[in-house]
Parts: C-alpha cells; sequence; structure tokens
C-alpha cells in the first residue's frame, strides 16, 4: 500500500485520473440517490482528496471551484433533498468563514478569543435592523424597511462595523494575554448578547427578546433570494474570497508578524514589530470576517434574536480552528466542514435511524439513553477522540525552511505549495 502511493505521489497523470474517477463516480452516486448523506459526503471529500495532491495552487481551486459550483449543485437538484442538502452546504460555508477569521485572532496572532461570535451578532443586527421596520423607532430620516438590493451593501457595511469593534475589543485586552485575555474575550461576548437583549428600552432598537422578524431578502436585478439553493453561492463567492484574503495576509508581512507576536511578544517587538498595531489589526480583520458572515445568516434566516449568539457558539468555532490545526488554512477548513456537518447532518442522522429502530422494536433503548438526549455526549466523545491522537490538528500548520545557500545567494523562495520551490516544510 506505501509503495503505491509513494507511486502515486510521484505521478500527477495518475493522480489526475484518480481524482476524476473518484468525482464522477461519487458525482452519479449522489445524482441517482438522492436522499444519500454518505454519497453528499463522498462527493465533498473529494476536495479533502485533491488538497493532498502535487497538483499547482491554480489547477486545485480550478477543480475545487467546479466541483463546488457546478457538480455539487447539480448532483443534488435531482430529488426532494435537494434544498436540505443546500442548507447544510450553505451552513458549513458560513462557519468555514467565521472560523478562518477566528483562525487570525487564535492560530496565527495567538491570542485566545472567547467571545467571537459577538462580531457574528453585530454583523447579523446590522442588517436586521435597517431590513425591518425595527429602525423606525430610532431613525428620523429615510424609510424602513430598506429594500433587499440594501443586501450588498450591507456587506461590506456589516464587515466594517464589526472590524470596528473588533478594535473596540482590542484596545483594553493589549496589556492581557492567555487565560486573561479568554476571559476579558468572553465577557466581551456575554456583554454584546445581553445587550442585544435588552436593547427595548427605553428606545426600542433591537426588540430585545423577542427579535427582529420578516427580514428583508436579498434581491439582485428583481430576483429574490429565499431559498438555499440561493444563498450557497452568495456565501460560496464570499468564502472563495476570505480564503483568498486570509492566504495572501498568512505570507504577507503583517502575517508574519502575526506569528512573531504569537511566538514571543518581547522578541517580536525588540525586533520593531509595532505590538499594539498588530494585534488590533488581528481583532480588526477577524471579525470583519465574522460581521460579513452575520449580515448573511440574518439574510438567509429571516430572523435574528439574541439565542443565536450564546457562549456556546464560540466555543463550536474554537473547537473548529483546533480541531482542524490552529494557524493552518486548509486545516481550519477541513474543522469547521467536519464539526458542522457532524452536528447538522451526520449526528442527527444517525439519532433518526436509532429512534426508527427503536420505535419498530429491533433494539430497546432507555429514555435515559434516547439518541435524541445522547447526540452531545457522541459528539464530546468524537472531540475527545480527535484530541487524543490527533493533538495538533487533522491538518497542523507547517512552518516553512529556508536553504542557507539560496537565502545568502539573494534568492528567497519559500515553500508554500508552489511550483517551481525547492525547500521542505516541517511541522510547527
Amino acid at each position: 500500500m506505501k509503495k503505491w502511493l509513494n507511486v502515486l505521489e510521484q505521478n500527477k497523470r495518475l493522480q489526475a485520473i484518480v481524482i476524476a474517477v473518484y468525482i464522477v463516480i461519487t458525482f452519479i452516486s449522489l445524482y441517482l440517490a438522492q436522499k444519500s448523506v454518505v454519497a453528499f459526503l463522498l462527493l465533498l471529500s473529494s476536495l479533502l482528496f485533491l488538497h493532498f495532491t502535487t497538483f499547482s495552487h491554480r489547477v486545485k481551486w480550478v477543480i475545487g471551484i467546479v466541483v463546488l459550483s457546478v457538480l455539487l449543485p447539480l448532483a443534488a437538484s435531482q430529488g426532494e433533498a435537494y434544498q436540505s442538502y443546500m442548507e447544510v452546504a450553505t451552513l458549513v460555508g458560513i462557519y468555514i468563514a467565521m472560523a478562518l477569521g477566528l483562525n487570525i485572532v487564535v492560530g496565527l496572532a495567538g491570542l485566545l478569543d472567547l467571545g467571537f461570535v459577538a462580531f457574528f451578532a453585530i454583523g447579523a443586527y446590522t442588517y436586521g435592523i435597517f431590513a425591518t421596520t425595527q429602525a423606525n423607532n430610532f431613525m428620523p430620516f429615510g424609510q424602513y424597511p430598506l429594500s433587499g438590493e440594501s443586501f450588498w451593501v450591507f456587506l461590506i457595511i456589516g464587515c466594517i462595523v464589526a472590524a470596528i469593534f473588533g478594535i473596540l475589543l482590542g484596545i483594553p485586552v493589549l496589556r492581557v494575554k492567555g487565560d486573561y485575555l479568554a476571559i476579558v474575550t468572553l465577557g466581551f461576548g456575554e456583554i454584546i448578547r445581553i445587550i442585544f437583549n435588552n436593547l427595548d428600552k427605553p428606545v426600542n432598537i433591537t426588540n430585545g427578546a423577542m427579535g427582529l422578524a420578516s427580514v428583508q431578502p436579498p434581491k439582485l436585478f428583481g430576483l429574490e433570494f429565499m431559498y438555499p439553493s440561493q444563498f450557497y453561492y452568495v456565501v460560496l463567492v464570499i468564502l472563495l474570497f476570505t480564503i483568498f484574503v486570509v492566504r495572501r495576509l498568512e505570507y504577507s508581512k503583517i502575517g508574519r508578524a502575526w506569528k512573531a507576536v504569537r511566538e514571543n511578544e518581547i522578541a517580536a517587538q525588540a525586533m520593531g514589530i509595532p505590538l499594539v498595531r498588530t494585534k488590533l489589526m488581528a481583532f480588526a480583520v477577524g471579525a470583519s470576517f465574522s460581521g460579513m458572515m452575520g449580515v448573511v445568516f440574518a439574510a438567509k434566516q429571516t430572523f435574528v434574536d439574541p439565542t443565536s449568539f450564546t457562549l456556546l457558539e464560540s466555543i463550536t468555532i474554537l473547537v473548529m480552528v483546533i480541531l482542524g490545526g490552529m494557524g493552518s488554512v486548509p486545516g481550519v477548513i477541513l474543522g469547521a466542514a467536519l464539526v458542522t456537518i457532524l452536528n447538522l447532518q451526520v449526528l442527527t442522522e444517525l439519532t433518526n435511524w436509532l429512534n426508527q429502530l427503536s420505535l419498530s422494536g429491533v433494539v430497546s433503548i432507555p429514555d435515559a439513553l434516547s439518541p435524541a438526549k445522547m447526540q452531545r455526549f457522541i459528539f464530546g466523545v468524537i472531540l475527545i477522540l480527535f484530541a487524543l491522537y490527533r493533538p495538533q490538528g487533522l491538518l497542523p500548520a507547517k512552518n516553512p525552511r529556508f536553504d542557507e545557500k539560496e537565502l545568502k545567494s539573494g534568492a528567497t523562495n519559500m515553500v508554500d505549495g508552489k511550483e517551481g520551490a525547492k525547500d521542505v516544510y516541517f511541522n510547527g
């Protein structure tokens, strides 16, 4: 088996054949078996196999975009489970974008943030307030709700507002780190949720615990976005943009500064890295992605209330980052996708299957151990197993190494998967 894998690794043509055959088989399986969760997951897993190939980044991007934008929707659209598949895929994209934002703060800059869902809530309420009649309670001008065309503008507004709050969070926590930083960010997340929950007096801005209902769906050229299959493409475009920006930042000057601060703040400051600006930039950039996805979430759900932005959501996003591999963009993408699909689809389907067996008398399950009650327990056991056997994450971050001779000669080639690079990675 190992010998075959070595041959496969060295032969790009053989890799192309294997990937093509796998994608075709899983596409046909999902096309014919519309309610098969296994077929849906197998087609998605082709992206993971694509990651381990030796193709250039450009080829991987093209194949991945074709699978996500054409093959997956086409294969899933032939049955009644189409919208449920697209709902799962849309939520996966939303959580991946948020996890990538948190990865900048936690994975690259080394700043433990337990209140990251607050920026998600800020983005959701930024659009929800003005896309409903709620803004009439305090706005002295304008007519509300705003039309669905304003959604595209609010993607930028939500991004900017969340970034501003990220800076406001960063200012008071510049002198704390570790456990104390976690406590401060935890408090920030709870404060934001409580404010939204109680901001219905004396001026009704957020409608308090009742939430904001009938949020205007997006519109584009007269087409109203109401179904998950439509939001899927919106999320896909934003996600691709997010991945591109994060990858560019990772190897930029600011990305190297974040990593230096993560490893040793004193040494980083001694090398001339401005700690205040570097940390604030991490909070702002990470929050902006979450705020943008908050706008999408509010428009998709057409309802926003404080119960969607609890501490558990922040912990779940942090679990995605840690499970995938802190500081690793492919790892965070895999971790977020895995956790979301486990919660939304795999464990739900397993619970339904066990319930059917219990109702049909095939197995006898006590009420105290009913599948519905044990779903979170099973999820916890899975996380413990991953933590024990993959403590650095599913796809750990890799630090670049440089060739000393090439550095002295003026060449600064760094291995990041690009063609022509001669250096090698080592696990960090």
